[in-house]
Order: structure tokens, then sequence, then C-alpha cells
């Protein structure tokens, strides 16, 4: 297979060589992204909300351009997001929950001029994924892609509304991978991008240069169009919208311990190389069942390496109530495989607490 550098020189010295020739350059061998974005576009919809409960709160109102263009968020505001087609046959619409949470009505506009009334199935705040549904046939679904594969480099495309303007693509790459410590979300795991992400885009798709969804534009750091936007992988955002779509809501199990990253000193100290460190085991939780100590320090969850809190704590995030884990723990530089089974949290809520 042909690299992307390799191509992109053969064009150019082709294009060099036809203008050198004062000819003009076949236009089968221009690059252009318009074949994959005419397949993309359908399955890309306009979202408009109306709605009279705490519209200050909705980040689309954070622009001043977008408050002139959509009018004061005081009292009953319209906002508008995107939204990306994942099923056409049950008419089923992945976007954030931050652009439908505080809507009484949903509208989604197609580009082939329907305006369709939307009903919402499911929101998970934690995360900031929710699934909307429409009635209508002859929808254009996307394909989903595998985020996992992401390379820091990658050409993507975000593909939305911003600013409620209509359909928008903007080019870019991946920047960076597994943005964490954002403040933006409960879950954080972003793909970072350098494609114009703007207010109106949220929900909206990721795609690579295949026109798979690789991720649901969510978020931007700063003011608009600065090259610094925010995706949630799409393998997070699948899994999100089939716990919706079954269950309407995401019931989140608890390990039980309270936990903190591992410095330097303590991994020097503990003689280990990574992980969290039990600070706490609430009593009777499934951790305290399964024999894990304050003190004890997560080096591994079903096998995969734990890099510190904020890994662990995502992690559990995503499981239901009643999944297993099986947990490498370090203890006084010895290794021990515990088994925890998730259960409903029975505690209230504090910081650091899992």
């Amino acid at each position: 297979m042909t690299s992307p550098v390799r191509f992109i020189l053969a064009v150019g010295c082709t294009l060099l060589a036809a203008n050198v020739a004062g000819a003009e350059a076949p236009s089968a061998l221009t690059p252009s992204l318009a074949p994959m974005l005419e397949k993309v576009v359908p399955g890309v919809v306009n979202i408009g909300v109306h709605g009279t409960r705490a519209a200050q709160e909705n980040p689309l109102f954070s622009d001043p351009f977008f408050r002139r263009f959509f009018g004061s968020p005081a009292g009953e505001f319209q906002a508008a997001g995107s939204g990306v087609v994942v099923d056409a046959s049950h008419g089923y619409i992945l976007t954030n929950n931050h652009v439908v949470e505080n809507a009484d009505e949903i509208t989604v506009s197609f580009n082939d001029g329907r305006h369709l009334t939307a009903k919402k199935i499911g929101v998970d705040p934690v995360t900031d994924i929710a699934v909307v549904q429409v009635a209508a046939d002859h929808l254009r679904g996307l394909p989903l892609g595998n985020s996992d594969v992401l390379r820091v480099g990658d050409y993507v495309v975000a593909v939305g509304n911003p600013f409620g303007l209509g359909q928008t693509a903007t080019l870019g790459i991946v920047s960076a991978l597994g943005r964490t410590g954002l403040g933006i979300e409960g879950y954080e795991n972003f793909i970072q991008t350098d494609a114009a992400i703007n207010p109106g885009n949220s929900g909206g798709a990721l795609v690579n240069l295949n026109g798979e969804v690789v991720g649901i534009n969510t978020a931007i750091v700063g003011p608009a169009n600065i090259g610094i936007g925010f995706a949630i992988p799409v393998n997070l955002a699948r899994d999100i919208m089939d716990q919706l779509i079954a269950h309407g809501e995401i019931k989140r199990g608890q390990l039980g311990v309270s936990i903190q990253d591992l410095t330097p000193e303590m991994a020097k100290s503990l003689n280990v190389a990574g992980g969290a460190v039990v600070t706490e085991v609430v009593a009777g939780s499934p951790a305290d069942k399964a024999g894990i100590k304050a003190g004890d320090v997560i080096a591994k969850v079903n096998g995969h390496p734990i890099s510190g809190a904020s890994d662990l704590r995502g992690k559990i995030s995503l499981m239901p109530i009643g999944s297993e884990l099986h947990i490498t723990v370090i203890r006084k530089g010895t290794s021990q495989e515990v088994t925890a089974v998730l259960a409903e949290a029975k505690t209230k809520p504090r910081a650091n607490l899992e």
C-alpha cells in the first residue's frame, strides 16, 4: 500500500510536471476528501433543542457569537448541536449529553431537508454520551471504526454544525491520545485534534479517511478555532450507547476503595513501577471481600496495567454492576491476584471513592 507521504509527493510531482508543461493536471489525480465526505455527510445531523431549564449552563452559550446568533440564554432558549446516525433501521442517533440534557423538545435536521422530532432514549452525564431516536425511513447510518488503533498523526475530519451554521467539515490530525485531567467530564480519555471544533460541533462525528467514525466531538479548550479540540473515542461511546439503548441508563458498580496516584517517592519505597494506591477500603465492599487492604497498589485490572488513579477510576466507571474484576495488587513488594465483583454503591459518594 502506498504511504500517504509518497502519495502526496507523487501527486505533487505530477501536478508540477503538468504545470511546467503548460497543461492542466488531470482532475483524477487531484487529492480530495469529497468522495468520502459525500458518504459521511448524510449520516451527520443537526440537532436543535428548545427548553426553559438551566439554559445558562449549556456550554454552547459560552461563545459571544453563539449568544448573538441564538439570543439570550435567560428563560427560554434555543441551541444547536450535532449527532451521528449509528443505526439507520431503528433511527438511533448518538450525540452528547450536554447537547440534549436540558431539552424539552429535540428537532433533528437532515441534509436532505427533513426536520424530525426526536425522543431521548438515554443520557450519561459521566461520559457525556446521549442517544436519541427518530422515526424515519431512508436514513444513512455511519460505520463505527476502532479508536484503539488511532495514532498521533493520523488524519481525521470533524463533521458537524458549528454555531448552527449547518454542515461543516474540517480537516486535521490526531494531536494526542488519552487526554485526561481537563475537568470537562467525570470520565476523561479524549482524542485531541487540531481539526477545527467549535460550539455546535458537539455530538458530531470525527471520522478517519475511510469515513469511519472514530470519535464524537465534544469539547474545546479556550476560545474557538485555536486548534485544541477533544472527542470521545468511539469505542467508549459505543459501549455506553449499547447500554443506554438496552436499559435507558447506566448503572455503575462500585469497588469500595479510596485511591490516589502513586508518586515517584511512593513507587520507590514500595518498589513498584506504576498503579493506584489504596488509601481506604470500605467495610463489606467488594474490595473488602476480595481481600484488598489499605496500602495495596492496584497494578492491573483484567490484565490491563493501571497508570494511576484516574485510569483505574475510568475503568471501573465503565463497568456495570456484577462485573468480575481480576485485580493484580502489590503488597509489600509481593504481587497477588484477587477477584472482586462490582456491587451497587451503598455508600454516599465522596472524593476518590471508587
